[in-house]
């Protein structure tokens, strides 16, 4: 019974990962000729499948048509939304952050190595990491006792090099491949309406600076956006806007520590560490998501 559980579930994330690859391709083909109001034909020719299904496919991702996805990226949108989060702080508070509210799905909490294990790069961790299908596309997950202590979208390119920098982070500890352990943290991760609001603790390595940055991020609720110069005056440091830039784009654990809610002042949503295109999907899949509900 467990077995086929499992196998359902890695059926449905098969099949998220698919309509995501459809979905990426049909947002960048939107927003490539938005003056032009592409109808919901010619998206789904652009994506090779048939207007109904098309239709289907993304609506069940999404939680919204197309064309209302397609508001929820636009500069005039973002730029209301930063102005509603002009102090983290309260916007956090508003958003149910201070109580026991399901507002945020996870309640995650931020370790940061010692001294001596930042020096010793991880001696004495066991470091579990796996490849998984997500509704963003593949990701690389790796966990220790103490939680999460990476995570990043890949690519067939780019599965190798999360492996590298894994090692190179954590050059002492014992790594090895565990799908088991890290599936579990999948579940999780991207269906927590089905899981306890258990804390889901991550392991970083950083500075003070970074540490304040990624806990700050971890301030902003989802369907929310901020600049860095917001985070950068929420930490106290209002001149360090390129240091926080910096800081965010450093950060070690995709979509969990949301760095891909900061974006320009001019609502610009500016690069990503994984994508442009992904963080387009992130944005706009959040905002869809939290409006509706």
């Amino acid at each position: 019974m467990q077995a086929k559980f499992v196998n359902q579930k890695t059926k449905q994330m098969d099949q998220q990962t698919y309509n995501y690859e459809k979905i990426a391709k049909a947002i960048e083909f939107i927003v490539a000729n938005a003056k032009e109001q592409p109808s919901l034909f010619d998206v789904a020719e652009e994506v090779s499948i048939s207007q109904f299904h098309f239709q289907r496919v993304f609506t069940e991702w999404a939680g919204v048509s197309p064309k209302k996805f397609l508001q929820y990226i636009t500069a005039g949108y973002l730029k209301d939304k930063i102005r509603e989060s002009s102090n983290l702080v309260e916007l956090a508070e508003s958003a149910g952050l201070s109580s026991q509210s399901r507002v945020y799905d996870h309640f995650m909490a931020i370790e940061a190595v010692t001294p001596q294990e930042f020096k010793t790069s991880g001696k004495g961790l066991e470091i579990s990491y796996g490849f998984h299908k997500t509704p963003f596309g593949d990701c690389f997950l790796a966990v220790t006792e103490r939680g999460i202590c990476a995570m990043a979208f890949v690519d067939e390119a780019t599965r190798d090099d999360q492996l590298i920098q894994l090692a190179k982070k954590w050059h002492y500890a014992s790594i090895s491949p565990d799908q088991n352990i890290t599936e579990n943290y999948i579940g999780r991760i991207f269906q927590p309406e089905k899981k306890s609001l258990e804390k889901l603790p991550l392991l970083v390595q950083g500075t003070n600076f970074q540490l304040k940055v990624w806990e700050a991020l971890l301030s902003i609720p989802k369907g929310a956006v901020t600049t860095y110069q917001q985070i950068a005056q929420s930490i106290g440091n209002p001149g360090a806007v390129r240091a926080v830039g910096t800081a965010v784009g450093d950060n070690p654990i995709a979509y969990l520590i949301p760095c891909h809610r900061v974006i320009r002042k001019e609502g610009v949503l500016g690069e990503y560490r994984w994508g442009s295109l992904r963080k387009k999907a992130l944005i706009g899949w959040e905002a869809a998501r939290h409006n509706e509900e």
